[in-house]
């Protein structure tokens, strides 16, 4: 019988898409999480906690596959070291790595905090491969909404983005978990670039808002980053399918009455 594959963060926004597919690919799945839990439908869940490495060598033992998706406002790195030295301690054949566009470019810090967690993974000895999506369609709708609570929304036209859905992403990665450790792997992107009032526009007329736009410049080393294109797929970079359009009307086709509301 195959061993199980360790999913961190299997119970988040990527995690629980991807487990469906690796349990219709015949797969036992082994859930990180921080408190345990009963099994369920071939799904193991054990509690470790990343940051401070407590029950990471217990969690990986048996697995010969990881995937690493968990991650925080702090301390990506250390959690990811901690995990792939586990992983290397435990014989591991394959470490894969979710990380995200714009990775090597943009001076923010959870992005450099992402950077040296895929360095974490390449120095770990465990045969890797590493995913870098861009934002998530869920991300982008969060933003939006808040941003649109505002009397007048501000609209950097200098940030583009390339939204991409997270069911894209999760079959996608499902794949490349199955297959051979690859290295970093081609960017994985949607199927349109867009600019940020572009996006705000479009989640505005979903939810039935009217709210004015106000063009402002995104200043210093992060705005310069925006605007030269630093956040974006590389060159010969995955594009889903599903667009941010389509992302909006199944949205707000199953929201309560409440998110919809002209106001």
């Amino acid at each position: 019988m195959a061993t199980p594959i360790l999913v961190t963060g299997g119970t988040g926004t990527l995690g629980s898409l991807l487990v469906p597919h690796l349990r219709d690919a015949g797969r036992a799945v082994r859930v990180l999480t921080r408190h345990a839990r009963p099994a369920s439908d071939g799904v193991e869940y054990v509690a470790c906690d990343l940051l401070k490495g407590d029950g990471v060598d217990a969690a990986v033992a048996g697995t010969e596959i990881i995937v690493h998706l968990a991650g925080g406002p702090k301390g990506d790195d250390i959690a990811t070291r901690n995990l792939a030295e586990a992983a290397k301690r435990a014989g591991a054949r394959h470490l894969v790595y979710v990380s995200v566009t714009g990775v090597e470019g943009v001076p923010i810090g959870w992005l450099r905090s992402k950077l040296a967690s895929e360095r974490a993974v390449e120095d770990s000895g465990v045969p890797w491969t590493t995913l870098r999506p861009a934002q998530f369609h869920s991300l982008i709708l969060g933003v939006a909404a808040k941003m649109a609570k505002l009397p007048v929304v501000p609209a950097p036209g200098a940030l583009r983005f390339q939204p991409v859905d997270e069911r894209d992403v999760a079959e996608h990665l499902a794949g490349l978990v199955l297959a051979e450790p690859a290295g970093l792997v081609p960017d994985l992107a949607g199927p349109a670039d867009h600019t940020l009032p572009d996006l705000v526009r479009g989640y505005l007329a979903a939810a039935g808002k009217r709210r004015p736009l106000l063009p402002v410049p995104m200043p210093g080393k992060v705005g310069r980053a925006y605007r030269d294109g630093l956040n974006l797929a590389r060159e010969g970079a995955v594009r889903g399918t599903r667009t941010w359009e389509d992302y909006l009307a199944d949205h707000f086709r199953t929201a309560r009455p409440s998110e919809t509301a002209t106001s």
